[in-house]
């Protein structure tokens, strides 16, 4: 029996023109694709349109595109500030919404912060209460969006950083079946797992599946880092060019847990460089999976 191989693709910008996003992603030889359907750095909930929406999910159809929503950055459901958890929740369940109309697999959400230390006990209850909700309702939506969080640098009092923070992360959800994740190679390495190291995104994706389970696993956002190991700073540099390097990467595409799923580019340098870097990514991958 032969696995698919990885989705591999890259984030676009689709402000002013979102129905002409999978074919911009298509041209690049993508065969997953990311976006923001709204300002992701504010609260402004775009209604979106019904015919762009539907010219997006066509078109998305038409060249074999899965496709991920990022929600907004200012989301943080651990926010001790009651105003500010009160709009992540409902920008979250924004973008589920939007999700479903533009026929998306999964939202992808940051696992938050305290903000205040000493507070995390507090914060985490207040994930728990307003995840599960949202959760739940993914229950009762079958064939829609997944719920996809995404571990942070460890920049702050962050919630969730490690692999091994995913624990009580999920723990806190009740383990809920539709809590997946989305795992950022340059937050992971900021965060100090030496993905650099010979074998050390190998270590790092087993260690997930002992954690969380390997069938928890619903999309890696694959980027280098500015920065080194443990530097806590989420600063997202092109395949190849930061300190992980072009090997981890490859061990990244031919470990089992990544097969089949949407390995998402967010690197800088616009539309000519994503498209370098998809097809650095494209020479990685193993020809076939047995």
């Amino acid at each position: 029996m032969t696995d698919a191989l990885a989705q591999l693709g890259t984030h676009l910008p689709a402000a002013g023109k979102p129905a002409t996003v999978p074919e911009r992603a298509a041209g690049m030889g993508a065969s997953s694709v990311q976006v923001f359907l709204g300002n992701p750095r504010g609260w402004a909930m775009t209604p979106g349109d019904p015919d762009a929406d539907a010219a997006f999910r066509a078109a998305a159809q038409q060249h074999g595109l899965t496709v991920l929503v990022h929600a907004a950055y200012l989301v943080n459901l651990g926010s001790p500030v009651p105003e500010t958890a009160r709009r992540s929740a409902a920008a979250l369940a924004h973008s589920l919404r939007r999700a479903r109309e533009v026929g998306a697999a999964g939202v992808v959400v940051h696992t938050g912060s305290c903000v205040t230390a000493g507070s995390r006990d507090d914060a985490m209850r207040q994930v728990r209460e307003l995840l599960l909700p949202l959760l739940d309702g993914l229950d009762d939506a079958p064939g829609g969006p997944q719920l996809l969080l995404e571990p942070t640098a460890g920049q702050g009092q962050s919630l969730c950083a490690t692999i091994d923070d995913l624990e009580a992360y999920l723990a806190a959800l009740d383990h809920h079946p539709q809590a997946r994740v989305c795992l950022d190679t340059c937050h992971l390495y900021a965060a100090g797992h030496d993905l650099a190291a010979p074998g050390g995104m190998t270590a790092m994706l087993d260690r997930f599946a002992d954690v969380a389970g390997a069938d928890r696993l619903a999309a890696v956002h694959a980027n280098d880092s500015m920065d080194v190991c443990g530097s806590f700073r989420d600063r997202h540099q092109r395949i190849g060019k930061g300190h992980i390097g072009v090997a981890a990467f490859g061990e990244l595409l031919h470990h089992k847990s990544v097969a089949g799923l949407p390995v998402v580019l967010e690197t800088p340098g616009g539309p000519p460089a994503y498209a370098e870097d998809l097809s650095l990514l494209k020479e990685l991958q193993p020809s076939s999976r047995k």
